[in-house]
């Protein structure tokens, strides 16, 4: 068990990963650019050391200066939350060099299903059911238009790197292969410094379906089935359903024992999520593995969470922190106010969001009309009534 450890990351996931290490007993220390000097998981967190200005290339994504912060603090592993420098190999084989534990997937894992290309191959390699396609490196337009004839239209062009969306181009022709090609190549060399590009298959209506694993360091892995991702906007996710109303029994079995054997393939330990594209009739193609876990794991059709701890009274001391960071005095609370005592910044009630319950008949204060506001004698009010407070923090 791990004494202290670092969260390289900001907002909703630090949070959760502090709730989770305080329920076991682990000190924690966030980082902070001059952007979240004040944010919720600086509060929260044991010591908090400052990285730099608020650009994420100066701050969250400075490899060096993470490490820095774990020797000041004495943090004996990193949790890189996602984003950031969670999926990238370099991090955690810097970390292990400074002898620093990366609490996530082994190195060989987060580069084999980095890289989309190689991800396909390792799926091939495993029966894993891969999209049609062609996953070399092309080098032209013209290579890539014989290549889609080949495989036949419409064709999809995605980066290799890629991830959001970003670098791919649906060609329904000649055309647009070569005008998709371009600028999905062009895109990929700007958003992740890699301009590779493959081609495969497009499939028409498709089913957007993830598959989350867990694996551990002795060769098992379970997978807690399916969330679909269908609904979209520009690539982006914007309703999860689970489970989901496309798949059956039989399809379910099917499609969960290849995310396991995909993760086996690579001697994933750790959380991820295998992604899926599901046509109408039920078949199912391999996309890609995020090495990392996610905004949307699944802890509320499981009945549990896999980073958030249950919250504890305050009034419990903090350990000491390490020169040039900042510590929570003793007998401060990392919670939100539960008591006349407890020293934590926080919104009101009244302004933080609440997730809607699986239990339609649970109460949503979301929902419920605000209390008015009461007069105070002699104090002006502002017509536009009491201020709400800021959104969630992302």
């Amino acid at each position: 068990m791990f004494r202290k450890i670092l969260i390289a990351n900001r907002g909703e996931i630090a949070c959760r990963v502090i709730k989770t290490a305080k329920r076991m007993g682990i000190a924690t220390v966030a980082v902070y650019s001059d952007a979240d000097a004040d944010a919720l998981h600086v509060e929260m967190a044991d010591e908090a050391i400052h990285l730099g200005p608020p650009p994420a290339a100066q701050s969250y994504l400075l490899i060096d200066k993470i490490i820095d912060a774990c020797k000041k603090s004495g943090a004996e592993a990193v949790h890189p939350g996602y984003g950031f420098l969670s999926e990238r190999a370099a991090f955690a084989k810097a970390l292990a060099d400074a002898g620093i534990v990366f609490i996530g997937p082994n190195i060989r894992a987060i580069e084999a299903m980095g890289d989309k290309i190689e991800s396909k191959k390792f799926a091939s390699a495993a029966n894993v059911n891969v999209v049609p396609g062609y996953l070399g490196v092309i080098e032209s337009p013209q290579e890539a238009v014989k290549i889609a004839k080949d495989i036949g239209y419409p064709i999809m062009l995605k980066a290799s790197a890629g991830g959001g969306g970003k670098g791919m181009r649906i060609a329904f022709n000649d055309g647009e292969v070569v005008e998709g090609f371009t600028r999905a190549r062009s895109e990929a060399a700007s958003s992740f410094g890699d301009d590779r590009v493959f081609v495969e298959k497009f499939i028409v209506n498709p089913r957007h379906i993830e598959i989350q694993v867990l694996g551990d360091k002795h060769g098992n892995v379970i997978h807690l089935n399916e969330r679909e991702c269908s609904i979209q906007r520009r690539n982006q996710k914007v309703i999860e359903e689970a489970p989901s109303p496309l798949l059956d029994e039989k399809t379910r079995a099917e499609m969960g024992a290849q995310a396991v054997a995909l993760a086996k393939a690579v001697d994933y330990d750790s959380a991820g999520t295998v992604e899926f594209v599901a046509g109408q009739d039920k078949s199912f193609y391999f996309l890609e593995m995020n090495a990392r876990i996610q905004v949307e794991d699944g802890e509320v059709v499981l009945g549990g969470e896999r980073s958030v701890g249950p919250r504890e009274p305050c009034g419990h001391a903090r350990p000491s922190g390490a020169p040039g960071s900042r510590k929570r005095p003793p007998g401060s609370c990392t919670q939100r106010p539960s008591s006349p005592g407890c020293v934590t910044r926080s919104r009101p009630a009244s302004t933080r969001p609440r997730f809607l319950s699986r239990d339609p008949a649970a109460p949503c204060r979301a929902r419920q009309p605000s209390s008015p506001a009461v007069p105070t004698p002699g104090r002006r009010q502002d017509p536009a009534g009491p201020p709400t407070g800021g959104g969630p923090q992302h």
